[in-house]
C-alpha cells in the first residue's frame, strides 16, 4: 500500500496542488519524506540477510541502468535500496554500540565541510547535473522542483536505523527523529535562502538524542 501511494505520488506530482513555499515544507517533511524513509523501516526484518553487500551493488547498477533510461523515479527508489542493502550489510562489521556513536560525532564534520568546502559544493555549484544524477528527489507537489538528499544521507539513515535495531536502541523514535530531521533541514534552509545545508548532523542527532541515556549507560558500564 505505502509503495503503490509513493509510485502514484512520483507518477502525478506535477499535475497536483500548487501550495505555498511554506504549505510544501511541510508536506515533504510530514507527509512525503516520511512515507519514503517508512520504506526502510519496514525493511529491517531483511537487516540478518546474507549477501546485502553484492545486492547492494548491484542495485547501485540497476539504479544507473534506470536513470540512463529516463526512468527517474524508479532511479531514486533503486538508489534508496541500494543504500539500504549497503548500510544493513555495513553495520554488522560493527561490533559494539561505542563504534557506531564514534560514526555519528564524525561524520556531521565531515559533510559539514564537504557542504560548504568540499566536494558537495564544488558539484553542487559548478556541475549541478551530477548532484542531480545521484541525489534522491522529493518532488513538490504541482511544481516540477524538487528537493534533493545526496547518497551518504540515505546511506547513513539507512545505518543508524539499522544500528539501533541490532543494538537494542529505541528503533521508532529513531526513526521518527531522524526523519523529522530531515525536515528540520529543508526549513532551516528554504529560511535562510540555502541552496542545501548538510543533512547528516541533523541524521546524527535524530540518532543520538532519543537514545542518549541507553548509550550513556552502556558505554559507562563498558568504560567500568
Amino acid at each position: 500500500m505505502l509503495a503503490a501511494g509513493l509510485g502514484a505520488y512520483y507518477a502525478w506530482s506535477e499535475s497536483l496542488w500548487d501550495a505555498s513555499l511554506w504549505w510544501d515544507v511541510a508536506f515533504l517533511s510530514f507527509v512525503l519524506i516520511p512515507a519514503v524513509f517508512g520504506l526502510v523501516y519496514l525493511a529491517l526484518p531483511l537487516r540478518t540477510r546474507r549477501g546485502l553487500l553484492p545486492a547492494g551493488l548491484a542495485l547501485v547498477a540497476l539504479a544507473w541502468v534506470l536513470h540512463e533510461a529516463g526512468a527517474e523515479a524508479a532511479a531514486d527508489f533503486a538508489k534508496l535500496a541500494a543504500a539500504t542493502a549497503l548500510a544493513f550489510g555495513f553495520v554488522t562489521y560493527f561490533e559494539t554500540v561505542g563504534l557506531v556513536v564514534l560514526v555519528a560525532l564524525v561524520v556531521p564534520w565531515i559533510d559539514a565541510y564537504s557542504v560548504w568546502r568540499g566536494p558537495t559544493e564544488n558539484i553542487v555549484e559548478e556541475h549541478p547535473e551530477v548532484f542531480t544524477s545521484v541525489a534522491f528527489a522529493f518532488p513538490v507537489p504541482g511544481e516540477e522542483e524538487s528537493a534533493r538528499i545526496g547518497p551518504p544521507d540515505l546511506l547513513f539513515f539507512a545505518f543508524f536505523l539499522a544500528a539501533a535495531d541490532r543494538f537494542g536502541l529505541r528503533v521508532g523514535w529513531t526513526w521518527t527523529c531522524m526523519t523529522l530531521s530531515f525536515g528540520a533541514t529543508i526549513a532551516i534552509a528554504v529560511a535562510a535562502d540555502s541552496s542545501g545545508l548538510p543533512a547528516l548532523p541533523g541524521l546524527a542527532l535524530g540518532f543520538l538524542v532519543p537514545n542518549a541515556d541507553i548509550l550513556w549507560r552502556r558505554l559507562r558500564a563498558r568504560k567500568q
